[in-house]
């Protein structure tokens, strides 16, 4: 209930404050005489916000949440946990087994799935949509407040015959810095100050609109039978067409419900619609009609128009106060599919601030506020005008709803496990609707549609290069990562001056070395006591818990002292400076050499146990190629003993069991004295290792992370140069530094120089 209260300050803005010019917008060049036509209108307007909010999203869409995420990033990510279409290939086997992946019918493949998984093509047109219902989003982040503003100033206006043009303008742009200066202190305190707001508001709505059906006319509610909806086609023919790229107004903000979704909870989220706004919005729209049938002259200005003499400057204050702060609920959504773009890999690195210690989706991003910010001046400066803005807003809204039908039919196939049949009557209902609204305001495309479109190709461009300089960087490592073969052929030392610290060295790669190690090594023939290959990697789940961060491998045997870790994190998950990267990592580090040690004092226990004084002229310690040898090799390779990617051929054992598989076929053992002398010097060994550990820790620990710079190779076409010399090049100069999103302290810093030739 707190929450469903607090959401009414953030997510309904903008649908609680359409019926201040849907209306307006929908008979914006027409000249309204019959009540037919209003009647038809309002009927339009009760099945799409029934059929659309209530219905789709409330209903169906927020249950495809990804843990309490939502967004067009949420559904994709729960695309990329079914299927294996994640363009970025770091995973490992053992990610799935992680408590959020939450993986159902794993082992049982869909035909789509199967089609997915095995279509390169299919997979980036996938992700072209994703990004395209990103960019939409966006573009509603920067459309949304400045015909809110502006909606609110031009009542101002209409109040006071006074105010210019020029001045309308100026007031706009000063509420919009205001707007958006607010930013910085959080969804939650945002919600604490806006949320009693907008309850008044609608409960204001809900009166007005009984007041103007008591008072004006009754027979509106005759618009609730579909009939009116075909008699207003009938009667209007193509201007009816023409009419809906206004209706569709009624419904902006709808994509917040489910982007703002990580903000709040889906059942706050479905009670407050269900039981404050729908019925409110329904009340007003009503009410309004109910008016008009008798005043159509009023059409362009209905709202103020039908208040009470009496009540006409308090409900003018909240109107204009609520219409200033309609924007909060798509300016919030912004910055968390920002977030999720980001944590992807399909978004340059920005600063992400967490604003709440209770719900780790509030999130605060400087960068995209103030891009927003300078965007909504622009544009509110260069139209100055509702209905050309909202003909641009129309454009932008109604592609984000096709985008969600047709990842929701994804979902409903391959997540939820629907019949094809359903899922394909859920995507023919609503995308037949949302294509001919898409029809209608694609007409308007001269008239300000233009804007949508031309945001969407920027940051659409934005975002593609930036996911493909990030792949093509991975590539590359993958393509020269170094042998671990060869480098367990050098020796405990490597070859090198072993000095005493651990170095941390830092790689998009999950699996193997990476080709840092070899160029750093080539020209400094030095490097730490203990080396840690540290993965940061995302995973297309929400949240990662503390517990299960930490993957950690052993490369090589104990003398060599490496090991492989891989950070993982959920979209949703920020690394914040007071996380002590350091001192987490280092004590899972120490918890997996017990751990380890723990494991092998097992087996070699449990193998003298099957030891029996009748067989010990006849048995002896297993080979390489005996069956109880396998087995043991298996069950030590499983508990990070040894891992396949350590050995030079065929499987070979690490120093820790050598002792063990290389004793001569022919050698009993008396009385378990090996085997125990085996478990004795283990526990040694670990003491020794914790204790050598602890000492390299002291010694310091030093950051070591690639400074790159990547370019296209000489024999690329001109097209890629341009994308990877020149655009990815400059986002990554732009985008917040590695250093800096890694939180490494400046003065443990080593950067290494390379140059990727891609």
């Amino acid at each position: 209930m707190h929450l469903a209260y607090q959401s009414l300050g953030v997510v309904y803005g903008d649908l609680g404050t359409s019926p201040l010019y849907v209306f307006k917008s929908t008979f914006a060049n027409v000249a309204v005489t019959e009540k037919q036509d209003i009647i038809g209108a309002l009927s339009l307007i009760i099945y799409t916000l029934t059929i659309i909010p209530l219905i789709k999203y409330v209903f169906i869409v927020l249950r495809a949440n990804d843990n309490g995420e939502g967004g067009s990033f949420a559904l994709y990510s729960l695309l990329c946990r079914y299927c294996n279409i994640s363009l970025l290939p770091n995973q490992h086997p053992t990610d799935v087994e992680l408590t959020t992946y939450l993986v159902d019918h794993a082992n049982q493949k869909t035909y789509l799935q199967r089609k997915l998984e095995g279509s390169p093509s299919l997979q980036k047109v996938l992700l072209l949509i994703v990004l395209l219902g990103t960019c939409m989003v966006i573009g509603d982040g920067i459309l949304t407040p400045s015909i809110s503003v502006l909606s609110s100033v031009v009542g101002i206006r209409a109040a006071s015959s006074s105010l210019d043009t020029t001045l309308v303008t100026v007031i706009s742009l000063v509420i919009l810095v205001i707007l958006f200066s607010l930013q910085r202190y959080g969804t939650a305190t945002v919600s604490v100050v806006f949320a009693p707001i907008f309850m008044s508001w609608f409960i204001v709505l809900a009166l007005l609109g009984c007041y103007n059906i008591i008072k004006w006319d009754k027979s509106v509610f005759q618009a609730f039978s579909p009939h009116e909806i075909i008699r207003f086609f009938t009667r209007n023919g193509s201007v009816g067409w023409e009419n809906l790229g206004g209706i569709v107004l009624c419904m902006t903000g709808t994509e917040a419900l489910f982007a703002d979704l990580g903000h709040f909870s889906f059942r706050s989220i479905q009670m407050a619609f269900t039981s404050l706004v729908y019925p409110c919005l329904i009340l007003t729209y009503l009410g309004q009609a109910a008016y008009l049938v008798g005043h159509t002259e009023n059409v362009n200005d209905p709202f103020y128009s039908s208040l009470p003499p009496p009540l006409y400057w308090p409900i003018f204050v909240l109107a204009t106060v609520s219409a200033m702060i309609a924007s909060q609920a798509i300016i919030s959504a912004t910055f968390s599919i920002v977030k999720q773009s980001v944590a992807l890999g399909c978004f340059p690195r920005v600063k992400i601030v967490h604003t709440s210690n209770d719900i780790a989706g509030r999130v605060y991003i400087p960068e995209i506020n103030w891009i927003l910010m300078g965007l909504c001046l622009v544009i509110t400066a260069g139209f100055r005008d509702t209905n050309e803005i909202g003909n641009a807003y129309g454009i932008a809204v109604v592609v984000v709803m096709i985008i969600t039908t047709i990842l929701m039919t994804l979902v409903m196939i391959i997540v939820w496990r629907k019949h094809v049949l359903l899922a394909l009557l859920f995507f023919t209902v609503f995308m037949a609707i949302e294509v001919v609204y898409l029809s209608a305001v694609l007409f308007k495309i001269t008239q300000g549609g233009w804007v949508p479109l031309a945001i969407a190709v920027v940051f659409g461009t934005i975002m593609y290069t930036w996911h493909y300089g990030t792949l093509k960087r991975y590539q590359y490592e993958m393509q020269h990562k170094v042998s671990v073969g060869w480098l367990l052929g050098l020796g405990p030392s490597l070859g090198l001056v072993r000095v005493p610290g651990i170095g941390l060295m830092y790689t998009d790669l999950a699996h193997g070395v990476p080709p840092l190690f070899s160029h750093f090594i080539t020209n400094l023939p030095a490097i730490h006591s203990t080396v840690v290959f540290v993965c940061i990697k995302y995973l297309p789940v929400n949240t990662v818990p503390q517990e299960e961060r930490f993957l950690i491998r052993r490369i090589g045997t104990r003398a060599h002292s490496m090991y492989r870790c891989a950070a993982r994190y959920g979209y949703k998950d920020i690394q914040k400076k007071d996380d002590n990267f350091e001192q987490l990592l280092i004590h899972y580090l120490t918890k997996f050499i017990e751990i380890e040690n723990f494991r092998e004092q097992c087996d070699l226990q449990s193998m003298a146990a099957s030891w029996t004084p009748e067989e010990e002229s006849v048995r002896s310690m297993p080979t390489m190629n005996s069956p109880n040898s396998s087995r043991l090799q298996r069950a030590l390779r499983s508990n990070g003993i040894t891992r396949a990617e350590n050995s030079v051929g065929n499987g070979h054992l690490s120093q820790s069991c050598t002792s063990l598989a290389e004793m001569p076929t022919n050698q009993s053992v008396d009385d378990n004295s090996q085997i125990q002398l085996s478990i004795s010097g283990s526990n040694s060994d670990i003491q020794d290792e914790v204790a050598f550990l602890n000492s390299c820790k002291e010694a310091g620990v030093v950051y070591i992370l690639g400074n790159n710079i990547v370019k296209a190779r000489k024999d690329s076409g001109l097209f890629k140069k341009l994308i990877v010399n020149f655009i990815y090049t400059f986002l990554r100069r732009i985008s917040r530094d590695s250093r800096v999103v890694l939180n490494i302290p400046h003065e443990c810093l080593l950067q290494v120089g390379m140059v990727y030739y891609v």
